[in-house]
């Protein structure tokens, strides 16, 4: 039996596992981690970027700050980094030279490095962004962020983790190896860069020709945390970091356009709910507890009746905060009209809408995505029923950003990039835009 790590835990002695296919067959649930990192911690420990208010406080403690000044330093320096998105100290007027002098000798406010950025014909931009090393074992984490613009929201999905926890069947990012979870700074730190990159900050502009809402209101204006990994067995990091993103006096984000999926993470829903009061969307993709074991293993802890009660019970429920139901269509899997009744009659007294994902084939998976008819004929059962059921559009399928294929290691990303390419096989672009209403 496979050791099995609650990375949510943080388990400082697990020993690296890898996922092979006679595991899976298995029913292996959950990889372990190869590097643990503290949670809160911020790798590199220079830069501010991504800090919580706790750690800018300690950060100016340790220059040598008065106490009597922390309040009053911490909100200019909020003010800076994440309202104006300032990139040098020297910016900061309204602090004295003496205090610019001594925070930019000891820090920086220096950003992931951005290893590379695509952009597709339908405005969709994907990013690959290493991380500061966190110590000898760690060369600098590689995660991918994808920007998704429409006319009148942006929705920026981001990872949780650096590679993932879970081996469901369909995903290609649950294919590779957890190398750690990243901190609340790194999450944040998506955003910036995000930010830097499409101009979303006061006075700046986004790049010439670049895709952004014209509506008039932020760039950026939804976060999903549908990114690699799973959110939920990084709890501690995701509700912080959530709680720096929806700052009124900093990136000022709703928590009503944050969304956190999960694969089913029964025991941190509540905390998720009660603690970042954000929408919450399930990878759900099976009605049948045999189907949902092998597609989504973690099935096999917390079964579709327990995951179905969590929802039922997650803080806020109500018609304004419906839970999103994510359901990829897989052909001849779970795409039948039976499938659609069942799932109508799983999802009763739960205030929802159901997101049809169209699958993403990727080398080596046994699944095809199911045709567009049997898509329509699913989602119109589901729709008389009084579900909102909508079919995600396409989006980036010249640059692979699509769900469940994000990966972390360059090499391997543009290799894959080339053989799909040569396949003439497309990304979907089927990332949930949280609810905008």
């Amino acid at each position: 039996m496979a050791t099995v790590l609650d990375i949510a835990k943080r388990n400082p002695n697990a020993a690296p596992v890898a996922v092979s296919d006679a595991a899976r067959a298995a029913g292996f649930i959950e990889k372990t981690a190869e590097l643990t990192v503290a949670a809160g911690a911020a790798p590199g420990g220079a830069s501010l970027v991504g800090l919580t208010r706790d750690q800018l406080k300690d950060s100016l403690a340790a220059i040598g700050v008065p106490e009597r000044e922390f309040k009053m330093r911490v909100a200019q320096l909020w003010h800076w980094i994440y309202f104006r998105g300032a990139r040098d100290f020297a910016e900061m007027t309204n602090m004295g030279k003496e205090l610019r002098a001594k925070l930019a000798a000891a820090y920086t406010l220096a950003r992931p490095q951005v290893v590379s950025e695509q952009v597709s014909k339908d405005g969709t931009r994907k990013w690959l962004i290493r991380m500061a090393s966190t110590g000898p074992l760690d060369k600098g984490a590689e995660i991918e962020c994808v920007y998704i613009p429409e006319v009148d929201r942006g929705t920026l999905c981001v990872s949780s983790q650096v590679g993932c926890t879970l081996t469901c069947s369909f995903c290609h990012t649950g294919t590779q190896r957890l190398v750690r979870n990243l901190t609340s700074a790194e999450i944040v730190a998506q955003l910036i860069v995000a930010r830097d990159a499409i101009g979303d900050w006061p006075g700046a502009t986004p790049p010439e020709g670049a895709f952004v809402p014209s509506d008039g209101g932020r760039f950026v204006s939804n976060i999903v945390f549908m990114g690699m990994g799973e959110p939920l067995y990084n709890t501690d990091n995701v509700v912080a970091a959530i709680d720096v993103m929806s700052d009124g006096e900093g990136l000022t984000l709703s928590r009503r356009r944050i969304t956190v999926s999960t694969s089913g993470v029964v025991p941190q829903m509540e905390r998720l709910g009660a603690e970042a009061n954000t929408m919450l969307a399930i990878s759900l993709h099976a009605v049948r507890d045999e189907l949902r074991d092998e597609l989504v293993p973690i099935n096999r802890k917390y079964d579709i009746k327990q995951l179905l009660d969590a929802c039922r019970a997650y803080p806020g429920l109500s018609n304004a905060r419906r839970i999103t139901f994510e359901y990829v269509m897989l052909k001849g899997v779970n795409d039948s009209d039976s499938d659609a009744r069942k799932l109508v009659q799983l999802l009763k007294g739960i205030p929802a809408k159901i997101n049809l994902i169209p699958f993403n084939p990727w080398p080596g998976s046994k699944y095809e995505c199911s045709d567009w008819e049997r898509i329509e004929r699913f989602s119109e059962i589901v729709y008389r029923a009084g579900y909102a059921s909508p079919v995600r559009t396409p989006r980036g399928r010249d640059i692979l950003a699509a769900c469940g294929q994000l990966k972390s290691e360059t090499e391997k990303l543009r290799a894959r990039a080339r053989m799909m390419a040569e396949q003439g096989i497309g990304a979907e672009g089927v990332y949930a835009v949280g609810n905008g209403e």
